[in-house]
């Protein structure tokens, strides 16, 4: 059994095109999605469309939450005032440039979703079981790691919401964060998700994709979006 899992798209058509044509060959049995569909790009009615018309079983992100219902704050944990000023008018563009269909599309998407896939039990969030917008990430100490997995139930936790991807094989699971297709924080410009291989002891390979970001770049700046989100996209951080 093989599982492709993808998450926080961030509104970027052209990253969310790459990942599906890659995983179309690469005999994948189950797609599934971690959230956050749209903010900071440009394209937000687009990817939310695709995710709909593949049908890909997704979990609403905070991201995808806020913009749906409106809220004023995202949930995002910013590192200085300027980061959250362009935040906010991420927020408000991406509300005013999503449609009601795909606003009440994303509010139908479930927090959470939990699978039982041959002897594994897989759950699937944004941020972490108790919280959205919660981030676990690659340093989290095992001992939180392993209050998660009993708080979801299961010996795999696939999770988002960091951009950057990582796999802690701990005495009570998995926990695997599978990085960013649309917004990447690991130091490259490629899009990134997780191909998950469900042997008795799941193997995990993180799959970098180069697509075409001046494309992306370029919708960014004719959107009048911040062009730091251009830049941040050209470097990967």
């Amino acid at each position: 059994m093989r599982i492709a899992v993808i998450a926080d798209i961030h509104a970027n058509l052209p990253a969310l095109e790459a990942v599906l044509a890659d995983i179309a060959g690469r005999d994948v049995d189950l797609l599934l999605c971690a959230g956050d569909l749209v903010g900071y790009g440009p394209h937000p009615n687009e990817v939310v469309e695709r995710i709909r018309r593949e049908q890909i079983a997704a979990v609403c992100g905070n991201y995808d939450e806020t913009a749906a219902f409106d809220r004023p704050v995202c949930g995002c944990v910013f590192p200085d005032k300027a980061a959250q000023e362009l935040g906010e008018r991420s927020l408000s563009w991406t509300q005013a440039h999503t449609s009601e269909e795909n606003k009440a599309f994303l509010r139908s998407l479930p927090p959470q979703l939990s699978f039982n896939i041959e002897e594994h039990a897989l759950h699937m969030t944004h941020g972490s079981p108790r919280a959205r917008d919660e981030y676990l990430y690659a340093e989290t100490p095992a001992e939180t790691l392993a209050e998660m997995l009993a708080l979801a139930g299961a010996d795999i936790l696939v999770v988002g919401h960091t951009h950057r991807p990582y796999h802690r094989n701990l005495p009570a699971g998995h926990v695997i964060n599978c990085g960013s297709v649309g917004k990447p924080k690991h130091g490259s410009p490629a899009a990134v998700y997780a191909l998950i291989d469900l042997n008795k002891d799941p193997a995990v390979s993180f799959i970098e994709t180069p697509y075409d970001v001046e494309r992306t770049v370029r919708d960014i700046i004719t959107a009048g979006l911040p062009a730091e989100f251009a830049e941040a996209l050209r470097i990967g951080l």
